[in-house]
């Protein structure tokens, strides 16, 4: 399946609001788990069915409920139901091709966003879709696969450490949000060392090979820098959203992330710039050698076509060839044409064209 495009056959000729899977399955069954937490207690558990987590949305806690697979429609359905999604929004939540964005809606604050990850061995970055639904009382999240992406902040609530685990549901969004674009800032100085390292390698042996990792990088910037870029957008909204979801003690945490958003596109976009001048130096290295051989070659080319034409004259077959009968004529022959060569070469070498 293409990474910077889905493929979107399934959903044609569907009315809006319809849950169609749009994406590659990862995994096999999906799986809920909810953390229902306040500053005195921690509740955690994976229930069988979605109503025994739907009883937390109407407790004062942080309810947060994470669903693993969205693949399974039937799961994304019967939780929408639960919770009065809007049918473009579960329809949004299992199509993974979603450009990152962010929505309003009458109880709600509907976010998608793209999580990425380094494949070390292929040296390719891996996205997935992250969906979350901010409500009064509940956060909701929809991940394509099971990650320990947010480990971090699950611990920190564990530890009852920091702000999280007496803050809102809008401090919680928050966190996860913060993780994602810390990932994005890791991955980013992760290839940009790779892009680094590659500059002695441009300037000093500009072969197939490096050709193929300027390509690679540059494509795999252009693939973060798909994710990244409407990122920033996406914060910029939430900090001009005008909604009770997000309490006014949040606000200074999401400019402080709005400027790591904006720093990740400035050295994306500087990586992006770099690489472009290592492609132009490579094609200059690759035109410098062209040259070089070009011109050892014309330097031949133009030494032997007076001794061509010296050869020519005297391999003709006239009779009357006044030098054909003279004794050292060979010798002479040879002779002219070793000085004319020698001629030449001095000529050139003055020039400075050797």
């Amino acid at each position: 399946m293409a990474r910077f495009l889905k493929k979107n056959k399934a959903s044609l000729h569907r009315t809006p609001g319809s849950v169609i899977f749009v994406g590659s399955q990862k995994m096999d069954q999906a799986r809920v788990s909810v953390m229902d937490y306040d500053q005195g207690d921690l509740r955690e558990l994976e229930p069988k069915k979605i109503d025994e987590g739907e009883r937390f949305r109407k407790t004062d806690t942080v309810t947060w409920i994470n669903v693993d697979g969205v693949h399974d429609t039937e799961l994304i359905m019967e939780i929408g139901r639960s919770f009065d999604l809007h049918p473009l929004i579960m329809e949004d939540i299992v199509h993974t091709g979603q450009r990152p964005k962010v929505e309003e809606h009458d109880d709600c604050i509907f976010l998608v966003l793209k999580m990425l990850r380094f494949d070390e061995d292929q040296e390719q970055v891996i996205g997935e879709q992250l969906s979350m639904v901010l409500g009064r009382t509940f956060l909701l999240t929809f991940q394509e696969q099971s990650s320990d992406a947010f480990d971090s902040v699950l611990a920190r609530i564990g530890r009852q450490k920091g702000r999280g685990k007496g803050a809102g549901i809008d401090y919680l969004a928050y966190a996860l949000l913060d993780t994602v674009v810390d990932n994005y800032i890791f991955i980013i100085e992760n290839l940009g060392e790779k892009v680094e390292d590659l500059e002695e390698e441009v300037l000093s042996s500009p072969s197939q090979e490096v050709l193929e990792k300027i390509t690679r990088y540059k494509r795999e910037m252009n693939y973060i820098r798909k994710a990244v870029r409407p990122f920033r957008e996406l914060v910029q909204q939430l900090n001009f959203l005008d909604s009770e979801l997000i309490s006014d003690k949040t606000d200074p945490f999401l400019k402080d992330m709005q400027g790591l958003a904006l720093q990740s596109v400035e050295i994306i976009d500087t990586y992006r710039e770099m690489l472009f001048d290592y492609l132009n130096i490579y094609n200059t290295g690759v035109n410098n050698r062209l040259n070089e051989i070009m011109k050892v070659l014309t330097i031949f080319s133009a030494i032997f076509i007076p001794l061509t034409f010296i050869a020519g004259v005297y391999g003709t077959n006239f009779t009357y060839l006044p030098e054909l009968r003279y004794k050292y004529s060979y010798f002479v022959f040879w002779v002219v044409l070793v000085l004319v060569a020698l001629v030449m070469v001095r000529f050139f070498r003055r020039r400075g064209w050797l």
